[in-house]
């Protein structure tokens, strides 16, 4: 086994071929063996790998056929590119990916991505964390056959009123809205959806918690959706000059720069 032997787990990003890290693009042109998540990862991103790279497909297969598979390559000396979707730290099943590999001995080194969420939040032309407004992004999903704990009830989530990220959730908008009505939401809350961000068939969609479902409907949007919900959402604020960050205030001091009266 060489040093370079190892598997990395590589955030592919949200869709965009370009979207990936720079070391992560470098880990691919390189790797020996890649290993990718077919269904959501770009075909045009993985035609970067090397070409005498040994490619799997893994929506196929199962977690112990994938961990044979980066294991027999790494103890053969090989570096093995496992590419997800995203952020690898994000709903991306990678946890029993790294216990399985370390109980067999095989090294791995994790490579971050590009979430879906801040990708939305691109798109939509969004600030997340707007000062004075919200200064909390909460990233969940509903529970569907992957139950969420029952401590994170979106409900309980939904009293905190910061922005709300929703991955995995687009079968289950009518629950998610009537979670956040439990917690008090109005249904003029700013809501928007985004499919499939960064790909050429990205759909947006712009509109409140009142009509998300509708919304969602008419756009024909049932999976690889992105929903976010909050007042950090309003297209208004975008031409609202009022919400302003102490970091670039002339009265706000910091060891780099000084005071400034006007």
């Amino acid at each position: 086994m060489t040093d370079a032997a190892k598997v990395y787990l590589v955030g592919a990003g949200p869709g965009s071929p370009d979207l990936i890290t720079v070391r992560g693009l470098r880990l691919l042109q390189r790797a020996d063996v890649v290993v990718y998540t077919d269904s959501l990862v770009s075909e045009e991103l993985v035609a970067e790998a090397n070409p005498a790279a040994v490619v799997h497909r893994s929506a196929g297969m199962i977690l112990e056929d994938i961990i044979d598979v980066m294991a027999d390559a790494v103890t053969a000396g090989k570096v093995v590119v496992r590419l997800h979707t995203g952020d690898p730290a994000v709903f991306g099943a990678t946890l029993e990916q790294m216990v399985r590999l370390r109980q067999r001995g095989i090294p791995y080194e994790i490579v971050p991505g590009v979430s879906s969420v801040f990708a939305a939040a691109a798109i939509l032309e969004a600030e997340l964390t707007v000062p004075e407004l919200t200064q909390t992004v909460i990233l969940t999903r509903m529970g569907g056959r992957t139950p969420v704990p029952e401590r994170e009830q979106l409900r309980d989530l939904a009293a905190h009123h910061t922005t709300i990220a929703l991955y995995l959730s687009a079968t289950l908008a009518k629950r998610a809205v009537d979670e956040l009505y439990a917690a008090g939401w109005a249904p003029d809350t700013p809501a928007a959806v985004v499919q499939k961000a960064t790909w050429p068939d990205e759909k947006v969609v712009r509109t409140t918690l009142r009509d998300l479902v509708r919304a969602m409907g008419d756009a024909h949007i049932t999976s690889h959706a992105m929903i976010l919900v909050g007042w950090a959402l309003h297209p208004a604020l975008r031409d609202n000059p009022a919400h302003r960050s102490k970091l670039y205030d002339a009265s706000f001091t910091h060891r780099f720069r000084r005071g400034v009266s006007r």
